[in-house]
């Protein structure tokens, strides 16, 4: 006969607040946004406040503006530094019924774009916005209020007022997060001018460039192809007639770029391109596309192919760390890409096949002893143990542990669930010990507190493992100082070599 089965229920506190209405709160109900957020027992609070709160950030890979950086610039108000660029924040807006003019228009004010934002934060709540909201709010300000449309008005008087101090300027926020290096996103064609000038100026944080030469590759509209090539050809100091020309232009902007401490490049692309191809036929591509023909299919993905490859030997060559973003479906509303321009939120996870392609794009670098160190991250989590199992296919001690990395969660996946799924990937098929960790991926110079996110949620992802048993209480502090501190922290220090 079966036992019948005690159900416990926890008992309840009925509290009445100011305005009448009755709230009720658990006896072991945590509370929101407080020195334990999103730290779920008491050993995940041990890892997170012993070994991980408090060190600094190496951001290797942003959109920041590096002239903010160079002019130290100081921000009107809260609108300005929080909402201008935040697609993330747009596409909730939109999605909240809010009219485009509050979001990308020109024709209203700072503080009634901030008013629509705050209207729409209370009905973010389970979006990842609702938490990085208060996070920064928090540690940039010292506010702690919640943003609603009866907060917003001070919120907004508070913070912009304190935006004028230097304490809360470009530095003077990069500071106070204590970032050590950031990595900025640019074209081989920049001048890099506003890293020069900072690096003259050492301000306490390294500002360093990334190879970003997506337009080098970007084939697919004959004239903007030329027009991007004439370009490139005037930072480079030279003439660009043909494919080899074309190449050496490259070269010398990289090892420009390696002048001043560039140790990154990065590509953004739909899915791997991994096409055979002889030096002739690229050759050829080039001078049909440069003469302002479109080129077919194939020749895309013939010269796409060319062109990864090239760079990943100049990268292998000096040293560099490559980083590949794959699979964003981009500029899918044609209206708004007409309307307001690229980048704006109208971007989706692509649903693209990429694991042959990407095997053996790997093995043409890698059977050329070509294949540097790497990081790959991925926009579809269906992919993670794709990447995972990926990266362990051409790893070697050569480079030190962790040559290929499969990089933290990215875009639509940098919240406490993609994060938490990459990193279960990552376990289970490699190394997390060996893991690089978080980067701010933003635009924005609130965004540092995603470092905290990610740290929070490593340590309450382990913390909960050393509750259950599944990993032994006894080697907390190996745990703490060879796993926490070094992911969050100390692999990506020894991995750039900054």
């Amino acid at each position: 006969m079966l036992k019948p089965v005690l159900f416990v229920y926890s008992t309840k506190k009925r509290h009445i607040c100011t305005n009448g209405s009755p709230t009720y709160e658990s006896d072991f109900m945590k509370t929101f946004n407080d020195d334990n957020f999103l730290l779920s027992t008491p050993t995940a609070e041990r890892l997170y406040h012993g070994y991980a709160e408090g060190l600094p950030i190496i951001d290797y890979h942003c959109h920041l503006n590096p002239q903010y950086v160079a002019e130290d610039h100081v921000f009107e108000n809260l609108s300005k530094i929080w909402l201008e660029g935040d697609h993330y924040k747009w596409r909730a807006m939109r999605a909240n019924g809010v009219d485009e003019r509050y979001i990308t228009g020109t024709d209203t004010t700072d503080r009634e774009k901030f008013e629509k934002w705050a209207a729409t934060v209370p009905y973010t709540m389970r979006n990842p916005l609702y938490h990085w909201t208060h996070l920064e709010l928090k540690t940039a300000f010292g506010v702690t209020d919640l943003l609603s449309p009866a907060t917003a008005a001070d919120i907004y008087e508070r913070c912009s007022a304190m935006l004028q101090t230097p304490e809360r300027s470009a530095r003077g926020l990069m500071r106070h997060y204590k970032v050590e290096t950031v990595c900025t996103t640019d074209d081989p064609a920049d001048s890099l001018e506003h890293h020069i000038k900072a690096a003259k100026e050492d301000f306490g944080v390294k500002m360093l460039p990334t190879w970003r030469p997506d337009k080098a590759m970007a084939v697919e509209n004959p004239q903007e192809f030329r027009a991007y090539v004439e370009r490139l050809a005037q930072a480079a100091g030279m003439t660009i007639g043909n494919y080899a020309d074309l190449m050496e232009a490259l070269k010398r902007r990289h090892d420009f770029f390696a002048s001043l401490g560039c140790r990154l490049s990065d590509h953004g692309l739909g899915a791997f391109y991994a096409e055979d191809y002889t030096q002739a036929e690229i050759e050829a591509i080039f001078a049909k596309v440069y003469a302002g023909n479109h080129l077919t299919d194939a020749e895309t993905a013939k010269f796409k192919t060319a062109m990864l490859v090239e760079f990943a030997i100049m990268d292998h060559d000096a040293g560099w760390t490559q980083q590949f973003h794959y699979g964003a479906l981009r500029n899918n509303n044609s209206r708004m890409m007409k309307a307001i321009g690229p980048d704006t939120g109208f971007d989706s996870i692509g649903d693209y096949t990429v694991g042959e392609k990407m095997a053996k794009f790997f093995d043409m670098l890698a059977s050329r002893d070509k294949l540097g160190k790497t990081i790959i991250y991925n926009l579809n989590p269906r992919d993670n143990e794709l990447v995972a199992t990926m990266a362990g296919n051409f790893q070697d001690g050569r480079y030190g542990a962790g040559k290929i990395q499969f990089g933290s969660g990215w875009w639509f996946l940098d919240q406490k669930d993609g994060m938490e799924r990459q990193m279960n990937a990552l376990s289970n098929l490699g190394l997390l010990s060996r893991f690089v960790g978080m980067l701010t991926d933003s635009r924005s110079f609130l965004s540092y507190p995603r470092h905290e996110y990610f740290r929070r949620t490593l340590c309450n992802l382990i913390g909960n493992d050393i509750e259950a048993g599944l990993l032994p209480a006894s080697e907390i502090d190996f745990i703490g100082k060879e796993i926490v501190a070094k992911v969050c922290y100390g692999n990506a220090k020894e991995f750039f070599k900054f």
